[in-house]
């Protein structure tokens, strides 16, 4: 691709996307749709069209989010809505060249919502809340299962790096975070500090050179948020990365992505060379006098790195332990110089932002909890996967309403946010807004996006038991309180799981956690505690129920 100009963007922006005149099939292929065996369904597809000399287009896409009725295909005809199959195998797949090279209607069975049943997109109507069909709202996730993560010319084609291109010819980096502090971004790692400050404060901090992290180290059982976007849209993160290394100051940025990641690690290094091709990334940047360059970065797994301090550690070779705090990286952070980390979907709502104007994101959401925010929803759930909705949607709304209530058809018993560091929330709030400080309130916060369901045959002692282990195995052992805290917590809840335990061990449970939430280093050890104290909280007859009777 010919490297590309202002003039060049301009005219991409003038163009208006063509009306399908021939017929597009998508195919989703993320992890999990090819875990679910979308690779052969893609083969056939693409067999048949080519065996027929038909002049269709077959495209891989990202995830859509509707991850339990992979593998998902697509189909556009001219004229007609498109139409979403679920659970699509090779012989379906078939099928659907068969008809409707043949002329006939699109088959009746596996059809599943589409995207535009499922979700609005930046730009349209936010939904209200309250609506009958609660539904989702797409800025992170506003390519994905749409264009293809490996084409940049698709990506430019709905929008993309027009927020570049505006930021290089018109913006100071001071009104690039003015529109932020306008807009109310929070950090979607876990948080929520807000994201206008941290720039502000790594370009006005002193050191030889800035530097501009993406952290997509996700470790939180069950969730995906974030490999799911780099995967289906991986210029998104990138355009985000790009300005936010002019408005800092940077030449240098850094994906630290987990190692478990290998498609996201292929696409956002294809992204990279790609936009390296194009004069968006690289020496003098759409012939201008910013450059800037991107490396990537593997995690070896370890839970602990998505704290930034252990993260840079890890960066900069050196085992990935936290350190004590200030000074902040945005002061003195990877090789001590100034540092500024963004999680993936925050960079991801970056160009968004500045296109449409922090104003319109502050509109969406409620009070300091604006924009919207990914999930994903997986335990007892009907419809597990990935969920972008507006801030102030009710847990109700997504459990219920736009993932269909739990697989059983029973009653759900609780769900929890913020995975192995956030808490249980009863089936009696489920009417809670989704907010940063409403979470908080019953015990729990919003992390970086997993949302696990369970219904009455779920034993919370035993999850409780799941999560504190997991914690304890991830414990990097340099703070006392996290190291010896966990695990005596853990072989005290050992003993009430297994029938042995008393109300003093109990007691001591409750003492140990108000310690490691006060005294422990980093946020593995400060939110240990979390789903024990939530279950405690609202299901302690779980807990009585296995304790040893005390003699009277």
């Amino acid at each position: 691709m010919a490297r590309m100009t202002f003039a060049d963007l301009a005219a991409r922006a003038q163009a208006r996307p063509a009306v399908a005149d021939r017929p597009i099939i998508r195919v989703g292929m993320s992890t999990c749709g090819m875990a679910a065996g979308a690779e052969p369904v893609f083969a056939v597809l693409n067999t048949e069209v080519k065996n027929r000399s038909l002049d269709w287009r077959v495209r891989r896409t990202g995830c859509a989010g509707m991850c339990s009725m992979e593998p998902l295909v697509e189909v556009t005809l001219p004229g007609q809505p498109a139409v979403m199959f679920g659970e699509v195998t090779p012989e379906f797949a078939r099928q659907i060249v068969v008809d409707c090279a043949a002329g006939k209607p699109l088959p009746a069975e596996n059809r599943v919502p589409g995207l535009a049943e499922l979700a609005r997109v930046a730009g349209d109507p936010v939904p209200a809340p309250g609506e009958d069909a609660p539904r989702q709202y797409r800025i992170v996730m506003r390519n994905c299962g749409v264009i293809d993560p490996e084409e940049i010319d698709e990506y430019i084609d709905r929008g993309g790096y027009q927020a570049l291109g505006k930021v290089l010819s018109s913006m100071t980096p001071e009104q690039v975070i003015e529109e932020l502090k306008v807009a109310g971004l929070r950090g979607r790692g876990g948080a929520g500090f807000p994201a206008w400050l941290k720039w502000n404060l790594t370009r006005e901090s002193k050191g030889d050179e800035h530097i501009i992290v993406c952290n997509g180290d996700e470790g939180d059982p069950g969730a995906y948020m974030d490999r799911s976007v780099l995967e289906g849209d991986p210029h998104a993160v990138l355009e985000g990365m790009i300005i936010g290394g002019f408005v800092i100051g940077a030449q240098t940025g850094f994906f630290y992505i987990r190692a478990e990641y290998p498609l996201a690690i292929q696409r956002i290094e294809k992204a990279i060379r790609q936009a390296k091709a194009a004069g968006l990334l690289g020496k003098n940047i759409l012939g201008t006098e910013f450059s800037f360059n991107v490396e990537v970065r593997l995690g070896a797994g370890a839970f602990v790195c998505g704290e930034e301090t252990a993260l840079i550690a890890s960066l900069e070779g050196q085992r990935g332990t936290p350190r004590p705090r200030p000074p902040y990286p945005s002061v003195k952070g990877l090789w001590g110089q100034p540092t500024m980390i963004n999680n993936v979907e925050s960079l991801a709502n970056l160009s968004q932002i500045v296109a449409r104007g922090g104003e319109w994101f502050s509109t969406i959401g409620v009070g300091r909890s604006t924009g919207t925010k990914v999930f994903a929803v997986t335990g007892k759930v009907k419809n597990a996967g990935l969920v972008e909705i507006p801030m102030g949607m009710t847990l109700r709304d997504v459990v219920e309403g736009i993932c269909g209530g739990t697989s059983s058809g029973g009653p759900i018993k609780a769900v929890q946010t913020g995975g192995p560091s956030g808490g249980l929330i009863p089936a009696t709030e489920l009417d809670t807004p989704i907010t940063y400080e409403h979470l908080q309130k019953l015990g729990s916060y919003m992390g970086s996006g997993g949302m696990m369901v369970m219904d009455e045959s779920d034993d919370l002692v035993e999850l409780s038991r799941f999560y504190l282990g997991f914690c304890v195995d991830e414990s990097c052992g340099k703070c006392a309180p996290c190291r010896i805290g966990g695990t005596q917590m853990l072989r005290l809840l050992d003993r009430i799981a297994d029938g042995k335990g008393t109300t003093a061990d109990v007691a001591t449970i409750k003492r140990l956690a108000k310690a490691m939430q006060r005294a422990s280093l980093c946020g593995l050890g400060q939110g240990a505690p979390s789903p024990i104290l939530s279950a405690l909280r609202y299901f302690e007859s779980e807990f009585a129920d296995r304790l040893v009777p005390e003699a009277n």
